[in-house]
């Protein structure tokens, strides 16, 4: 098996994945800001990085991912004020809601989840060694903010300095008062009572919102880690700043060894939000569609690359899973015969293609072409030469081990038993097709789907599913 190159936003070039300490990886993640509902962009960047989580922990690395959750923020404040509660029950509320969409889309990898009101002490600290040594400059009346110019290496991820159309911005870091433009905040000065906030010795306020990321991150990791992932849009100016403000702490560089940045999710063509009536939350999409057609769009294109969601999209994602689940059920019906051990010799082949396509640059593209090439090639093995019952088995196995990283297969329903009198009005109907008796055939048919079972009529014969 070839050794594993990632797509590396600072280097921009694939690098060899080369953890710090052995088999051991520190992977961290920007997690949410709770203030609303988690919505299908949220789930493409958990989903892929759930997914190559597992991949890296079915190669026996030991990851610890850590996720970090904004619960103080302005977007979190002035939701509050709106619906009229405290912005800590409105973050606890909305935190619930992520958690249980995690839960449901099976991103079950993490190993932490850490909520930044809970390391207010190391924040604390990160912004009172800012100003110690230099880096930070105090506004009256405002705040405490980092000198971008004090910096040497500002913009060496992202190859810029200024703020684009696209980039993840913080509102509390405008001020006409800044020594640079691109400065931004670390510590804010409450300005009323109604804000949440906390003691300093610099002054009664809350963080900014890039000091929570790396107080977090320092906290667990230390000042140098192996891989920092989110989506793209936080590339400017949210990761410039972590990498600042860590690496002008420590003196160590780089801070993140690895940069993965998942690419935009958009729905028929344009950019979801509310105002084009296109935003589609976690919540509602799991009333449409089973979280497995979900998963498989998701994985199925490039983590890097932008994706288009439609109802189109999720019509083929739902066949194609449907047709693997269909060629699962086939193996389990294989007979104990004698082979030239063709299916064998061909799985052996194949996983060694599938998993050196995962290894460059985690590309699933390619790595589910080799297993639909799989499913195409054992189907005709199955009509030309047979395949054993063990070589079923093996075949089977195989996709379990893809299943346990990508979650995009329900074992339940593969393995489903069909009820002793579904199936023998299946037989029935079979009677009657061979007997041209098409309108018998038609009502057993209909009989059969009221009881939620569709059969579905193959060139080795009928088969029988729930629906």
């Amino acid at each position: 098996m070839n050794n594993i190159r990632i797509y590396n936003t600072l280097t921009n070039k694939k690098d060899e994945l080369k953890p710090m300490n052995g088999k051991k990886i520190n992977f961290f993640v920007c997690g949410p800001t709770v203030y609303d509902y988690s919505h299908l962009g949220h789930a493409r960047s958990y989903v892929i990085f759930d997914a190559f989580v597992k991949y890296l922990k079915h190669l026996k690395y030991n990851v610890f991912y850590l996720q970090n959750i904004t619960d103080i923020d302005d977007k979190i404040i002035a939701r509050s004020r709106e619906r009229k509660v405290s912005p800590k029950a409105l973050a606890l509320a909305f935190e619930k809601e992520y958690l249980k969409n995690m839960k449901l889309l099976g991103v079950d990898s993490v190993t932490k989840y850490a909520r930044a009101t809970n390391y207010m002490k190391k924040i604390l600290s990160q912004v009172k060694r800012l100003q110690d040594k230099g880096y930070a400059y105090e506004l009256k009346g405002d705040g405490i903010y980092f000198d971008i110019s004090k910096f040497k290496k500002y913009g060496k991820l992202s190859g810029r300095t200024a703020i684009q159309a696209e980039d993840a911005v913080s509102r509390i870091d405008y001020s006409k008062n800044k020594r640079n433009r691109g400065d931004f905040c670390l510590w804010k000065f409450k300005q009323d009572s109604s804000e949440p906030s906390w003691p300093a010795p610099f002054g009664e306020g809350r963080p900014g919102w890039h000091i929570e990321d790396t107080a977090i991150s320092e906290k667990f990791f230390g000042a140098q880690y192996d891989i920092h992932a989110a989506a793209r849009d936080l590339i400017f100016p949210h990761h410039e700043a972590e990498i600042s403000q860590m690496e002008a702490l420590s003196g160590k560089s780089p801070m993140a060894k690895y940069w993965m940045h998942a690419g935009f999710l958009t729905v028929n063509g344009q950019k979801m939000s509310k105002s084009l009536g296109n935003f589609i939350t976690i919540d509602d999409f799991l009333k449409r569609y089973p979280v497995r057609y979900l998963r498989f769009f998701i994985t199925k294109n490039l983590w890097s690359s932008p994706v288009d969601f439609s109802d189109t999209v999720m019509i083929e994602a739902r066949s194609t899973v449907e047709k693997i689940e269909d060629f699962l059920r086939k193996l389990k019906g294989l007979k104990s015969i004698q082979t030239d051990n063709q299916a064998s010799n061909l799985l052996k082949q194949t996983k060694e293609k599938f998993y050196n396509e995962l290894a460059d640059d985690f590309n699933t593209p390619k790595a589910y072409a080799v297993f639909f090439d799989l499913i195409k090639t054992t189907n005709q093995l199955i009509d030309v030469n047979g395949v054993s019952k063990k070589e079923g088995k093996e075949i089977y196995d195989f996709f379990v081990e893809i299943n346990k990283i990508f979650g995009i297969i329900d074992f339940k329903k593969v393995n489903e038993a069909i009820p002793k009198d579904i199936k023998e009005l299946a037989k029935e109907r079979e009677k009657c097709r061979d007997n041209r008796e098409w309108k018998q055939a038609d009502v057993l048919r209909a009989k059969i789907e009221k009881q939620g079972y569709v059969v579905e009529d193959t060139k080795d014969g009928p088969v029988v599913k729930k629906m």
